[in-house]
């Protein structure tokens, strides 16, 4: 019995010592095991190390022959830059040659083609001013004598603007663009209207697919022409009571420089006398000379280019009035406005002989001025007021 007892009790207490055992035994195994996974990664890790090491050495390699090769490229170019000099000199010792020996030689016949190239010079301008008069209608030969008065219609709106009738319609609306960038315009049925104080709520509003630049804008026949904003020098015809595009162009060489100095928001100048649409504008080429365009107001298309002599420097604004331009100049800060230079496309005015004009009575400067062939008046934007001034004129000499 006693021994059965001690087997009873020493069983239990035997196994949990085997247990322990075992599990001493696994750990020392799983530690081990993470023993020899760590020098693994130890080993792993220096060998990269021992590669970027091994890339970066490799790498300064690699510069120092590019470094090299560009040394020796620079040195090509250099002999090329001194070959081509010598090219260039031999090429100005050649020409001064060539034309020792045209000088030493009998130049009468090319005295003779030169009179026949003049000859043919002279008849070919006159065939083309034929062709600008039948173009042109030469019944208009009237000049610009003075400016007569000046009548403030309205103060409202931003400094800069264009408000106009249409010269090529019977009614009497009147048009207002407010600002060098909109796409709004103000549609009033007279000047009555217009000159009220509550004048935003009898005004019908119309809304262009496109904002407008500068305040070049003009309407003629119902349609509104204006420069597109983001564009270089794409002219824009929107018919105002249908409010869609009906066409629209792009006018070569406008759009790099402004039109006039002192109203730099202006790139494009779109004008109307007499004669139809016009276009003003400047060009670098020209050395900031004004050039006009003739543009066929139905189809958008150019009937003729002149190259002016009147200068953009310290212009503020033109107008178009019987084939003329009338380029108004200021000074910087504003002052008395006066028109000092006149281009006639025809050569039917002597421009030197014409004094220049002065706008009466007023201190300031104009962002825009426009001429209505209809009323014989300008409509001018200055420093926010609307303007009518009254002309002067006189027969073409």
């Amino acid at each position: 019995m006693v021994v059965l007892q001690l087997r009873f009790l020493l069983v239990p207490f035997l196994t949990s010592i085997t247990g322990a055992a075992q599990y001493m035994m696994q750990d020392a195994a799983l530690m081990n095991y993470i023993d020899r996974r760590i020098v693994s990664l130890e080993k792993r890790l220096e060998k990269c190390n021992q590669d970027i090491l091994d890339y970066v050495e490799e790498f300064r390699d690699f510069s120092k022959i590019i470094l090299s090769r560009l040394a020796g490229l620079n040195n090509y170019k250099a002999e090329v830059k001194s070959e081509v000099e010598n090219l260039l000199t031999r090429i100005e010792r050649a020409q001064r040659d060539i034309d020792y020996f045209g000088s030493v030689t009998d130049s009468n016949t090319c005295i003779e083609v030169h009179e026949d190239l003049v000859k043919q010079q002279l008849f070919e301008e006159a065939e083309e001013k034929k062709k600008l008069k039948l173009m042109l209608n030469t019944s208009c030969d009237h000049m610009l004598a003075g400016i007569k008065s000046l009548k403030i219609v309205k103060k409202t709106g931003d400094k800069h603007g264009s408000w106009m009738k249409d010269p090529g319609k019977k009614h009497t609306k009147i048009y207002l663009l407010n600002g060098s960038v909109n796409n709004v315009i103000l549609e009033f049925a007279n000047i009555m209207i217009f000159m009220e104080n509550n004048r935003t709520l009898k005004a019908r509003r119309v809304t262009l697919p496109f904002p407008w630049e500068g305040t070049g804008h003009i309407i003629y026949q119902g349609f509104l022409f204006y420069h597109k904003y983001g564009s270089l020098n794409e002219i824009i015809k929107f018919n105002i009571q249908k409010r869609n595009i009906a066409d629209q162009m792009l006018l070569p060489g406008a759009g790099r420089i402004p039109a006039y100095q002192l109203s730099p928001s202006t790139k494009i100048d779109l004008a109307v006398d007499e004669q139809g649409l016009w276009a003003i504008h400047a060009e670098p080429e020209t050395e900031g000379n004004i050039v006009i365009t003739k543009i066929n107001h139905i189809t958008m298309a150019i009937e003729h280019t002149w190259d002016t002599s009147c200068n953009s420097k310290d212009a503020e604004a033109a107008f178009m009035a019987c084939n003329t331009l009338y380029v108004v100049y200021n000074l910087p800060n504003g002052g008395t406005s006066r028109i000092q230079c006149v281009y006639d496309v025809l050569d039917a005015v002597n421009t030197y002989e014409i004094p220049a004009l002065h706008f009466p009575k007023r201190q300031g400067s104009h962002s825009t001025i426009h001429y209505n062939p209809k009323e014989k008046q300008l409509f001018a934007w200055g420093d926010g007021s609307q303007i009518i001034y009254k002309l002067h004129t006189k027969q073409k000499v």
